[in-house]
């Protein structure tokens, strides 16, 4: 979709646009700016002004609205300060390599003071956010993930899950200006490749001024919080009872020991760590064949213009037509080594073949796309959990989203091929953790 129709969809008269959203770097001491000191040399004028006398009270009274405005923005600053907290609103953005990820946090503890004092765009988007939920046609907030009641610094309110693709970012950062984002904003905190591809963009168009955070130092403090703060009074973490069952259920899993844990992060491309603590945690390695190769790959075979759309042709295609089997090498197993016929010998090996090529669907080549995929990471998993004698594999990123076919596949191959030793895990909010992990390095600037 182009970037014009994010606009102009998005900025409809009377609503207020969604604030500027989606990830790497060690954060910088920030100097103060001039903007956070000038309440303070208005405070001291206005204390000078009204010891002058009763004239003078009138006088100010007398201002226009928009003083009355900055007033109110300047007493909320200093608020905030006194609180050691940051300004509303609360963002935290993780800018991928093909989704952007924005977590919301929505005060439910606004007293009447509060309100009077908040100035009207602070209204509008908390207002457009939490009133809608699809912003353009690309724009998405995940209902179904919202945290409910949480407190965080002393404020108690919901957590909102929102994404849109990276390629309207340029429409997203456009907007931000237009709507003046950055008369409410000094820093922003965001995380992910895009932090840095985009951040001259955010200063120079939006005037946001960027806080750039390590992604994979965002990806374990997001992980680590939202597993401590549970989903609305459920577990966040969960397995699948029987792997080999496609209709087993998903049964809860308590990560309340959680180290040490292999964490695989499944974006465009795959990352792997091993955690041994929340500050002592190694990248293991990682492939370039990850989400963005699936879903490449789809629209390269297939024509497809989604994700979802290449996960819904996956889910009717038989990727047996496709690949080739130790069957079709052996006639059955391969006994001495114990592999199962069934097993893949080549993916994409039955292409070779004019024959099968005419004979395999678009279904066909999406769903061997997704095995192939799937299977290479499973399989560089498996290989580094037992390298590092870990036995926990947590599986996360936005390939997971919506992909029970993946999901199942991973868990069944480290079970099947560990003889039970391995156990994949996953998350509820699988994509979302460096985002969180960006708004909590917000909530510590004072």
């Amino acid at each position: 979709m182009g970037t014009g129709r994010l606009r102009a969809s998005m900025e409809r008269p009377g609503r207020a646009a969604a604030p500027s959203a989606p990830s790497t770097g060690e954060p910088a001491p920030e100097e103060p700016d001039g903007r956070g000191q000038e309440p303070l040399r208005r405070r001291a004028n206005s204390t000078s002004v009204s010891a002058a006398g009763t004239s003078a009270e009138g006088a100010r009274r007398d201002r226009p609205s928009s003083y009355s405005s900055a007033a109110a923005a300047s007493r909320q600053r200093l608020e905030s300060l006194r609180k050691k907290r940051p300004l509303f609103p609360w963002f935290g953005l993780d800018i991928g390599g093909t989704l952007v990820k924005l977590v919301y946090f929505e005060p439910k503890d606004i007293t009447a003071e509060e309100e009077e004092a908040e100035v009207e765009s602070l209204k509008s988007i908390r207002k457009y956010l939490t009133s809608n939920v699809a912003y353009g046609s690309t724009g998405i907030r995940d209902v179904h993930l919202e945290l409910k009641d949480l407190t965080l610094c002393g404020r108690k309110g919901n957590l909102h899950f929102i994404r849109f693709p990276t390629h309207d970012m340029p429409a997203f950062i456009q907007m931000g200006r237009d709507k003046n984002f950055s008369s409410l904003h000094t820093v922003f905190c965001a995380t992910g490749g895009g932090a840095y591809k985009f951040e001259q963009d955010f200063l120079t168009i939006g005037d946001l001024q960027l806080r750039k955070l390590d992604e994979l130092d965002c990806l374990i403090n997001g992980i680590l919080y939202i597993d401590s703060v549970g989903f609305n009074g459920r577990s966040q973490c969960y397995y699948f009872e029987n792997p080999a069952d496609p209709e087993s259920q998903k049964l809860p899993f308590d990560l309340k020991n959680p180290y040490p844990l292999l964490l695989v992060n499944i974006g465009s491309g795959v990352s792997i760590l091993a955690v041994y603590s929340k500050n002592n945690y190694k990248r293991v390695t990682g492939t370039s064949l990850g989400g963005g190769t699936f879903f490449g790959l789809c629209c390269l075979l297939t024509g497809c213009t989604t994700f979802e759309e290449a996960l819904d042709m996956a889910s009717r295609g038989d990727s047996t037509k496709v690949d080739k089997l130790v069957r079709d090498i052996y006639g059955g197993d391969y006994e001495r080594f114990g592999l199962p016929g069934w097993t893949v010998a080549s993916s994409f090996g039955n292409m070779m073949s004019k024959e099968k090529r005419e004979a395999a669907s678009k279904e066909d080549l999406a769903r061997a796309t997704l095995i192939t995929i799937t299977n290479n990471i499973g399989s560089i998993a498996r290989m580094c959990a037992l390298n590092e004698n870990i036995n926990q594999v947590v599986f996360v990123g936005n390939f997971l989203r919506i992909n029970t076919i993946a999901m199942r596949l991973l868990a069944y191959a480290l079970d099947y091929w560990s003889k039970g030793q391995l156990k994949a895990l996953f998350s509820e909010h699988e994509g979302y953790f460096g985002a969180v992990g960006a708004l909590l390095e917000l909530l510590k600037i004072p």
